[in-house]
This record gives structure tokens, C-alpha cells and sequence, in this order.
């Protein structure tokens, strides 16, 4: 993303700036396309380190992914996600959600999150490493189901012994890398994880037919999407039947998956309510917004073409646009300057962030009046009924903060996506507010309460301990 949730500025994937025309037709110098080639490796090679030589300009070029590093930066913080810890209360996330880094960093940083445990599975490590399709093919569909610390993490270390590189880190030459692209032998775009390709399947897409445009958002659409596990095997799925808005992917969540034996990721310590936890879905808003409609790939904005050493090639530092505006953004736009451009972009993020704090913050009063309902002693069937909408609230807001462009993908989805937020969340509200007037609960005495509650989490200097205080005597356990 461009900015993080407050004001602190980052990077990552996925965002683009106003273009409204494929990129390739807004140039008036041809764009080169790589042809086939025979690069003398091995089929199934993928180390990263493997294509060092033969590539040198591009893997230059993706040593840049090393400076988008540093230590972890928590998002657990009140200046940036304050509401997360009580949100996310029973979930690993309110223990560690930290700043993104580099895709070279991401088998490190799955090896070494908090968030992985004794429960955790083979699904986990699947967008985190090259060495991912090696694994299912030594596993089969046990891959998915795999213990993670018992032997999905301890193999991937032995496939990956002897590729190291200095430039590259512990693990940088098995993060996200060359392979998970490209055929090592050709270099052609290819999809290497077949949730995606099943998910396509299921939609009546055949890969075979992709043009090159289509495989330059494709490749990216293996990870930045919105999965869960599927009950039975636990193998990542994409909940794409119903289609890729974020109402279709609820009406999926809530009919097609609740069918198949999936009713929630977690069940939230505050209100006891079956939750779903969304992930990144840049791909699904991207593909109804302005840009993905105009048919322009993740690759025209994310991975601009540059000149290096007299040659265009394609730059393999995956970030946001806004630090090449003039390359991802003006290519298009070549009637407004990078600083319109810029404050464009900035002005709906900021908006949108205005908006997710509001959303956001009705989502944790609801929990909240959730929990008092059940130490009131309410109607069983009362309190099923505002969890139900607590879950949808919150369902609503998670799938566009969790996608890394603060709204910018699809402004107009962002806005809709939050307002449905908001209603299911207000709806909540009032049904615990009748039940509790009902049962003579004093509800200013409960305001304040969730107001203190949030302030102590909200003061507490450790961002690992934040979730120890969204639960209290008031407020007790419910998870």
C-alpha cells in the first residue's frame, strides 16, 4: 500500500494511480515483450539465487526488494490501527500485525511471526516461499493439512539449503522469487499455485487461453486475494463462485461455505461471535474498479518498464507507484503532473482511512454491547441474532482494510463495502440496546465502561500485550 492505516507512509503492492487506458496503449514507444528462451535450467529449478547470472539486470533490479526491510514495526499501535487488538480479540492477529516488508523477506518473516503455533498448517507457508511447489509435490493434498512446525517449516529448510547469497539474506533466495512466475527453463508468465487456478476453473477461465496482459495481473492473483481453508482437506480456496465483490464473497462465506462445514476462522473473545477473517484481496477490487475493468494489469503500474543500460525492461522491485509516478502513473496521465497525481491518490486514501477509523470503531462498541447482553443474561436467541450482524459488520470493514491500497483500487467499492459496515454494525447496536433497556441495564454506565476499555488498550506502550486488555471484569471472556 501507499499508506498505512494513519499516517505513516509504505509500500507494498497493488496500488494504481488513475489509469484509465492500458497501459501499453498510452505509450508511444512499443512496448518489448520478452520471447521465449532457453535458459539451460532445470525445470524445476527455484531458488532465486539460481537465476542470478543468467539475469543480472533483473535480478539487480529485485535486490531492491532487500531495502524494503528493517525490523518489525507493529500496526498495533495507537496511532496507526488502534481498534485491531479488541477487534480481532481471540485471533493471533491482535498479538502481531506488523508493517510490511519486502516479498524477499517473506519466508523469514513466516518462520519467525508469533502468529504461527502448534495448530498451524501447511496452508500458512503456500504465498511464502518458491519451494511451495515442491513441497505439494513431495506431499500431495497432505501438503495443505501439514503440520507447519513439525514439517512443513523444517522441509522447506532442507529444500532450500545451499542457495544461499550474501545480497539475499537467511532466506531472500526462497521468499518470493523468480519461480513463482516465470518457467525457469522459458521464462514465460506462469501460475504455479493451483488454488488460483481451480478458482478459475470454477469461474469457466482456461489459463491456456491468457493473454499476456491477463498473466501480468494473474501471477499476482496467486496471493493477493482473499482465501480461506477449506474444512475437509484445509487447502487454501478462493471464494470466487459467487463472484469477486465483497458482497459476493459474503453470500459465498455465508451459503457455499457454511454448506461444506465452514462456519468461522475464529470466535471473537469479546462477544463469542463466529468470525471471518478477510486477507488482501487487491485482485478481486482491483478487477472491478476503474483499472481492472479498463483492462490494466497489476504489472503496468507495480512493476513499470525502465531503461537500464540502454535496454526497457520491466523493474522487478514490486512497490507503490507513487515512488515511480512518472514511469507507472504519467505514462497514462501525461496532462497532469506526479504532484497532482500524488495528492489525487493521497485525498481518497485519507478519506478512506477517515472512514475505516468510523466503521471500525462502531465494530468494537457492537462487540462490546455483545458482551454485556451475555452477562445480562439475554435471550439466547437475541444474542444470536446481533452476532450474526456483528460478524457481517465487521466482514465488511476487514475486506477493505485488509486490501493494501487504503481504498484506492476501487473507491467506489471501498465506500460501499463500509457502509454495509456500518449498517449491519448500527443494527447490532440497536438490538443489544432493546434487549438490555429490556432487561433494566444502565447503558450509560456501559458507554463508559467500553470507553475506559478502549482507552486502556489504546495507553498500553507494548503492542504484544494490547489483547490482555480488551477483556476485563466488566467485560469478561467470552471466547
Amino acid at each position: 500500500m501507499i499508506r498505512s492505516r494513519g499516517s505513516v507512509i509504505t509500500t507494498g503492492l497493488l496500488v494504481v494511480v488513475g489509469v484509465l487506458f492500458v497501459a501499453a496503449a498510452c505509450t508511444s514507444e512499443p512496448i518489448a515483450v520478452d520471447v521465449p528462451r532457453d535458459t539451460g535450467l532445470p525445470a524445476d529449478t527455484f531458488l532465486t539465487s539460481a537465476f542470478a547470472e543468467e539475469f543480472p539486470i533483473h535480478f539487480e533490479s529485485y535486490l531492491g526488494n532487500m531495502e524494503r526491510g528493517g525490523e518489525y514495526a507493529s500496526k498495533l499501535t495507537v496511532d496507526v490501527e488502534p481498534n485491531l487488538p479488541m477487534l480481532w480479540s481471540n485471533l493471533a492477529f491482535s498479538v502481531s500485525y506488523n508493517m510490511p516488508r519486502g516479498h524477499t523477506f517473506a519466508l523469514a518473516d513466516v518462520l519467525a511471526t508469533p502468529r504461527i503455533g502448534d495448530a498451524s498448517i501447511g496452508s500458512c507457508m503456500t504465498c511464502k516461499s518458491t519451494a511451495v511447489p515442491a513441497l505439494l509435490a513431495e506431499f500431495g493434498d497432505d501438503y495443505w493439512s501439514a503440520s507447519f512446525l513439525g514439517e512443513i517449516a523444517p522441509r522447506t529448510r532442507e529444500l532450500i539449503e545451499g542457495g544461499e547469497m550474501d545480497e539475499l539474506g537467511e532466506y531472500g533466495h526462497a521468499g518470493v522469487g523468480c519461480a513463482d512466475c516465470h518457467d525457469p527453463q522459458t521464462m514465460e508468465l506462469r501460475i504455479t499455485r493451483p488454488s488460483l487456478t481451480n478458482a478459475l476453473e470454477r469461474q469457466g477461465v482456461d489459463l491456456l487461453e491468457a493473454s499476456r496482459n491477463d498473466m501480468r495481473s494473474y501471477v499476482c492473483a496467486q496471493c493477493h486475494v482473499e482465501y480461506y481453508f477449506y474444512p475437509e482437506t484445509r487447502k487454501v480456496t478462493f471464494p470466487w463462485d459467487r463472484g469477486l465483490r465483497a458482497e459476493d464473497m459474503w453470500e459465498y462465506k455465508e451459503e457455499v461455505a457454511r454448506e461444506r462445514g465452514f462456519e468461522a476462522d475464529w470466535i471473537h473473545g469479546i462477544s463469542g461471535a463466529p468470525m471471518l477473517k478477510a486477507q488482501h484481496p487487491e485482485y478481486e477490487l482491483w478487477s472491478y474498479g476503474a483499472h481492472g475493468t479498463a483492462g490494466v494489469s497489476c504489472a503496468d503500474c507495480h512493476m513499470p518498464y525502465q531503461r537500464i543500460d540502454g535496454r526497457k525492461v520491466t523493474t522487478h522491485v514490486w512497490g507503490s507507484p507513487l515512488e515511480t509516478v512518472e514511469q507507472s502513473c504519467r505514462t497514462c496521465h501525461a496532462d497532469q503532473s506526479a504532484t497532482d497525481l500524488t495528492e489525487r491518490v493521497r485525498g481518497i486514501q485519507e478519506r478512506h482511512l477517515s472512514a475505516m477509523h468510523e466503521v471500525q470503531d462502531l465494530s468494537v462498541d457492537a462487540h462490546y454491547y455483545i458482551n454485556r447482553m451475555i452477562t445480562a443474561g439475554a435471550d439466547p436467541a437475541v444474542i444470536d441474532e446481533a452476532r450474526e450482524l456483528v460478524r457481517k459488520g465487521q466482514w465488511f470493514w476487514d475486506i477493505i482494510a485488509a486490501e493494501n491500497s487504503d481504498g484506492f483500487h476501487n473507491p467506489h467499492g471501498a465506500m460501499d463495502a463500509m457502509r454495509m459496515s456500518s449498517d449491519a454494525s448500527n443494527a447490532a447496536i440497536r438490538i443489544a440496546t432493546a434487549e438490555l433497556v429490556r432487561l433494566g441495564v444502565d447503558l450509560d454506565e456501559l458507554r463508559d465502561q467500553i470507553d475506559r476499555t478502549k482507552q486502556e488498550v489504546y495507553d498500553e506502550p507494548d503492542p504484544l500485550r494490547k489483547h490482555e486488555l480488551v477483556t476485563n471484569d466488566f467485560f469478561p471472556f467470552q471466547g
